[in-house]
């Protein structure tokens, strides 16, 4: 029985593996996201099974090392051109080529293309794609070995957009037909605005320039629904199938089910302006005074001609090694320099010596929550020095407590019309945006509209800061109960929320949602009342009445496909679940359903009220 060897295996030369014909090739297929057939497939190249440079990384980095690399691609594309040949399936071949090996190919087009014939793929099926990893110094003169393969039936992809050298100017210039965005943007886009807003700018691009988009790393379905439901047009990644020398003629019915899904994503720039008014930058944004600083070892004379030369700053930041130190208050700078004398004898001493040596520092990382409590701490030195703002701990600008006010209130103002401040869910913009989307697609759900009974009293008796615990228990309550995949939450304002269902368990979905929240609720009561059972008060005329514990009343709405129907707005639905919401408050079971037929009556009957 022979036993492996402990030393590792000495990696042969690339000229060797390529004169010995020792590459093999691997194929990936690429999914048209719309109707889900296999447009084409991106070969691969793997190097002898069981050895260092098995894998395409590790090739290339030998290839590098040996000045071989050019030749390891053309071998690589010759590989994978005579195995997609010999497998006899339709559709595109996709090749990776750094910038160099492309210039070789146009170079040497007639061989080139004698070559794709004589193995039986002809030019037209081949798209060849830029990798990441080429720069390009002179890209004019780059352009005519793109212009040679498009000549001959070529088409030209940039790869893993995003990344390295693939920017928005190669973009521009070179007018690719396809682009593909890089893993790193799709993986997890599903639960990530920023790369949800990122993708959405490649798209509008891509509209414009003509370019069709190809979605690399899709690995999950939460991702590849969202992708779908965003409009991108081709999909790619293990999610579809991994690399492999026979890789499948048609996706797997796994894969087909999901494009076919009919709910809808979540988008992620439903949370937005969540992350907008948690974070600061904006904020900061606002407020930053770019100013000049001043060393620790600068003089009072220093701080003088710097003010002098800038009539409008209103401090100056002593910094060492870019960090800041200290902070000098024109106002009370120039006040100690009209004392008799003062500039005579301490002209030329340390600027430190007149310094605040504590100043108020904010890091643009500083959440808008903790800025607002600044505004309401005891400490309000920053309201006449004026404050430092730093990026990981470096100066980078002043800030006045005026613009610390405005800002805050500003972004506030902005996240408002997106996300409610309390609860930091979705307001009624993006509610009215994702009912569009919903009634857009033909997509069925339940508007499930959410109301608290018996919460005014609990307000009145408790104040508004037990209340607004009340409410955020609420949103956390729903918010577990709604798949964030296929299920919408906003807070309308108020008490008021409200639910876009698509999940087909949503009717146990609302009933836990009552269920938890009137059990819960009760502890925000006193022990007092809570023996009782509630809390006594007064109604709207001002009568004596016993208020039960705050409970959730859900009304919902069926909205069905809406093909050859009564068209729906979100007004609309929004009107009918009110109605519902209401019914519902008198329910023992809190929840109320008004179904499609009787939501669309009320609806005509409404129709018919206001044309009268």
């Amino acid at each position: 029985m022979s036993q492996r060897s402990p030393f590792p295996a000495i990696a042969p030369r690339i000229e060797d593996l390529i004169a010995h014909r020792d590459l093999s090739a691997v194929f990936q297929p690429i999914v048209d996201l719309d109707g889900g057939a296999i447009l084409g497939y991106e070969g691969l190249i793997r190097g002898p099974v069981g050895t260092p440079l098995e894998t395409p990384y590790a090739l290339f980095a030998q290839a590098e090392a040996e000045g071989s690399a050019i030749a390891l691609e053309c071998a690589a594309a010759r590989t994978c051109i005579k195995a997609f040949a010999q497998l006899a399936y339709e559709g595109k071949l996709f090749l990776n080529f750094s910038a160099g090996a492309i210039r070789q190919l146009a170079a040497d087009r007639d061989g080139t293309f004698v070559m794709l014939r004589k193995m039986g793929v002809e030019a037209e099926r081949l798209v060849i794609e830029l990798t990441e990893q080429s720069t390009i110094p002179d890209v004019a003169s780059f352009l005519p070995a793109i212009s040679v393969l498009r000549t001959a039936g070529a088409q030209f992809a940039i790869d893993d957009y995003g990344t390295a050298n693939a920017s928005l100017n190669l973009w521009v210039r070179l007018q690719p037909d396809v682009v593909k965005i890089d893993r790193f943007f799709i993986h997890g886009i599903a639960s990530d605005p920023l790369k949800f807003e990122a993708v959405k700018a490649m798209q509008h691009f891509a509209a414009a320039s003509g370019a069709r988009l190809v979605a690399e790393g899709i690995e999950q379905e939460s991702d590849l629904i969202v992708v779908r439901d965003m409009g991108i047009g081709c999909g790619q990644g293990y999610f579809f199938g991994k690399p492999h020398a026979r890789p499948p003629r048609a996706i797997t019915d796994n894969a087909r089910e999901a494009l076919r899904a009919g709910h809808i994503a979540v988008f992620p720039e439903a949370t937005r302006a969540v992350n907008a008014s948690l974070s600061g930058g904006m904020a900061c944004a606002k407020m930053i005074v770019r100013a000049p600083a001043l060393p620790r070892e600068a003089t009072n004379n220093d701080v003088l001609r710097l003010f002098n030369r800038m009539p409008n700053l209103h401090a100056v930041v002593i910094v060492e090694q870019g960090e800041p130190v200290a902070l000098i208050n024109r106002r009370a700078f120039m006040d100690r320099y009209a004392l008799p004398y003062h500039r005579e004898l301490f002209g030329k001493r340390p600027c430190m010596l007149f310094a605040n040596t504590s100043p108020v520092v904010i890091e643009k990382s500083m959440t808008i929550e903790n800025m607002a409590k600044l505004l309401a701490s005891d400490d309000q030195r920053y309201l006449a020095d004026g404050f430092v703002i730093t990026d990981q701990g470096r100066y980078v600008g002043l800030g006045t407590g005026e613009s610390l006010v405005r800002a805050v209130t500003e972004v506030r103002i902005e996240a408002a019309r997106y996300a409610n401040p309390l609860t930091f869910l979705p307001g009624n913009i993006p509610i009215s945006s994702h009912i569009r989307r919903l009634l857009g697609n033909d997509s069925g759900f339940y508007a499930c509209y959410v109301d608290l009974n018996h919460f005014k009293p609990f307000n009145d008796q408790y104040g508004y800061w037990q209340g607004d615990e009340v409410l955020k228990f609420a949103a956390q309550v729903l918010t577990e109960v709604c798949d964030p995949m296929r299920d919408f939450l906003g807070h309308v304002g108020g008490d008021d929320f409200l639910i876009l269902f698509q999940s087909d368990d949503w009717r146990e979905r609302a009933q836990r949602a009552i269920h938890v929240f009137n059990e819960g609720t009760q502890r925000f009561y006193a022990p007092a009342d809570r023996l009782a059972g509630g809390i006594h008060g007064e109604d709207r005329r001002g009568n004596p009445t016993f208020f039960p514990f705050v409970t959730m009343a859900i009304g919902c709405v069926h909205v069905e496909s809406q093909t050859g129907q009564l068209l729906h707005t979100s007004e609309d639905i929004a009107s009918v679940a009110a109605l519902a919401k209401r019914r519902a408050k008198s329910e023992a079971s809190g929840l109320m359903v008004i179904g499609f037929e009787e939501s669309h009556a009320l609806l005509r009957g409404r129709t018919a009220a206001v044309s009268q």
